[in-house]
């Protein structure tokens, strides 16, 4: 019996209580660490397949015509029997079935109405109490999203109606329920893997999101293992009635009639609950429709939410912000957060044709931050978000090259390039601000160059290997004045300044610094000319070949230019490496070479040893 050992596993701790059970999943939002996305569930309401064998019940044989409903509509259903369906428990007081037969009566009834026998299936209405009701209310709902007939449509709301009609009144749970599957089953028409496959990647996807979550690492694992249970019962459910549809011939049947015909299923049950569905209902609905396709989004087709296959979700959702869902901004925010750049674009949609308003520039922040290339374009072309500051800001900051790129290309302002600069300086963050300097125009940096190195002192945590990649860069393209800035602030008496900024500059590219280089380099000269002269080594310098005497005393200047690097270096390494040329040369060096340090060091270069030379550029 394939039925039975299929449907066993989707019911691996059937509740035992019978009373409804509400089971509260854990979802990250953007907004805050956590919100609650409730699903309901209770005694049969996973039921899926039917298993093969009769239902034994004591009216098994019970005729349908003697309590049909007559004359249900949205605002007053009358029954044959007088029944009020918002009077709950008026059936329940009637008869009550036990556990294991409400079971086995859904599983039944799940059979009756996927091989759509009407009449099998009005008949196991009868034989339910109100909580079975309930359960299969829930049965019937969910399989509007597989009916591709008038037939069909007449068959499945007439089995609503009667049920309702009967007592069954858990609009809530059968709203949300039905909802999360009608997303699955929208999402899984355009998938680009097998059904299977679709549970491992929906379970990897799920694992990868609750890891961004905050929170108790327990209650993430339990959220994440209702979360997937729930998902496995929706594609088993799917797989089910591929199943019982077979090989129709598709090419017979227009798509999009299909669809009308299963939304209009779905108004005409929201029309039955009525005032019996709040906004937060509605609000509930929607967060679990828009769950799944967070989960699916890497499966999608590129233009799926244009495409016959989001009609129903276009359909779904339309209907449950008009029923009162108020959460369409938070679902979006999320969507761009997890790149479900499908999503964002229809519910981008659904904001336009219901004026709501929607935080485009928000959603761009949250999608650049986890580098949804493919959301940030949709937000901007379809979106137009125009914020791009503190997305850069913070890519710049964390030094995600792909982010910043992107944006560069988008085309920000000169403003918007500099405090990125000023950003990456601040992190140490030398290839992003590598990549941004020559973006940022000239005039703009030389106006602000003052307070580029103080924004990025007071914010580099200790850490000034960024502004010594701006100051070794020569990021104002004039040595003079560059070194000139860095003096500036060394010397400057406001306290604003960082002191470690400032203690740093008076060290290494001060005016004062590059005077105590020259200082030393004077006096490291003297006594290697006193060692030379009157020295008592063994040893005697003045005998050693010229080149060998040079790398002797200015060798380990020479090392230590090299590893600095940069187009410019210190004041301090400048002014010890002009005195030794000078000392090289015998006379004082051009005023113009000052500024080139690498002309400096070619000076050097020349009177060293070349196997030397070469040794140390390696």
């Amino acid at each position: 019996m394939e039925n039975e050992s299929v449907s066993d596993e989707i019911y691996p701790d059937e509740p035992v209580s019978s009373e409804l059970e509400t089971e509260e999943i854990i979802i990250q939002s953007p907004k805050k660490d956590f919100q609650e996305f409730t699903v309901e569930g209770g005694e049969g309401s996973d039921v899926v397949f039917a298993r093969e064998g009769p239902f034994i019940g004591s009216n098994d044989q019970a005729t349908t015509q003697s309590s049909k409903c007559c004359g249900c509509s949205a605002k007053k259903l009358k029954c044959s029997e007088n029944i009020d369906p918002l009077e709950k428990g008026n059936l329940g007081k009637e008869k009550k079935l036990n556990r294991q037969d409400r079971i086995e009566l859904g599983r039944l009834f799940q059979g009756a109405v996927s091989s759509q026998d009407w009449e099998l299936s009005e008949r196991l209405i009868h034989l339910a109490d109100l909580q079975a009701l309930n359960d299969l209310l829930c049965i019937s709902l969910d399989s509007i999203w597989f009916l591709s007939t008038e037939h069909e449509l007449r068959g499945i709301t007439g089995l609503i109606a009667k049920i309702i009609c009967h007592g069954a009144h858990d609009y809530t749970r059968a709203t949300l329920r039905t909802s999360f599957l009608a997303s699955c089953v929208s999402s899984c028409q355009s998938r680009t893997v097998s059904l299977a496959d679709t549970v491992t990647v929906m379970a990897q996807r799920l694992h990868e999101r609750l890891q961004e979550c905050n929170g108790d690492e327990v209650l993430k694992a339990e959220a994440g293992a209702k979360v997937q249970k729930f998902t496995e019962w929706a594609l088993k459910c799917i797989g089910f009635h591929s199943r019982c549809q077979g090989a129709r011939d598709k090419a017979e049947q227009d798509s999009a009639v299909e669809i009308q015909l299963q939304l209009s299923a779905f108004k005409m049950f929201l029309d039955l609950a009525g005032n019996h569905l709040s906004g937060k209902d509605f609000t509930e609905a929607f967060d679990a429709a828009c769950f799944p396709l967070t989960l699916f989004s890497t499966s999608f087709n590129p233009g799926w939410a244009s495409g016959i296959s989001a009609t129903v979700i276009h359909g779904l959702l339309g209907m449950l912000v008009e029923g009162g869902a108020d959460n369409v901004n938070q679902c979006f925010l999320e969507a761009s957060r997890f790149g479900s750049t499908e999503l964002v674009r229809i519910l981008l949609q659904i904001a336009q044709r219901n004026s709501l308003d929607v935080d485009v520039d928000l959603a761009l922040g949250f999608a650049s931050h986890y580098s949804k290339i493919e959301t940030m374009d949709c937000l901007v072309e379809e979106g137009h978000a125009i914020s791009f500051l503190g997305p850069l800001m913070r890519a710049a900051e964390r030094g995600c090259m792909q982010v910043v790129e992107w944006f560069v290309k988008r085309g920000c302002r000169e403003m918007e390039l500099c405090l990125a600069l000023t950003a990456a300086t601040s992190s140490s963050q030398v290839e992003i601000a590598a990549y941004l300097l020559p973006h940022v125009p000239r005039p703009v940096l030389t106006a602000l160059s003052i307070e580029i190195l103080k924004a990025a002192g007071e914010r580099s945590g200790g850490s000034l290997y960024g502004v010594e990649f701006l100051l070794k860069s020569d990021f104002l393209g004039d040595p003079a004045a560059t070194y000139s800035v860095a003096d500036t602030i060394a010397k400057s008496e406001d306290e604003s300044v960082p002191s470690e900024l400032k203690s740093f500059l008076q060290e290494h590219w001060s005016e004062a610094a590059f005077n105590q280089g020259l200082r030393e380099s004077r006096e490291n000269f003297m006594n290697f000319m006193r060692v030379l002269k009157i020295g008592e080594s063994a040893i005697c310098l003045k005998d050693l070949p010229a080149p060998l005497r040079v790398a002797i005393a200015y060798m380990p200047l020479y090392r230590e230019c090299v590893k600095a690097g940069g187009r410019l270096l210190s004041q301090k390494l400048r002014g010890q490496l002009m005195e030794a040329a000078k000392q090289l040369q015998g006379f004082d060096v051009d005023t113009e070479e000052v500024y080139k340090g690498h002309q400096l060091m070619a000076v050097l270069e020349h009177h060293l040893p070349l196997f030397m030379v070469k040794a140390s550029s390696r």
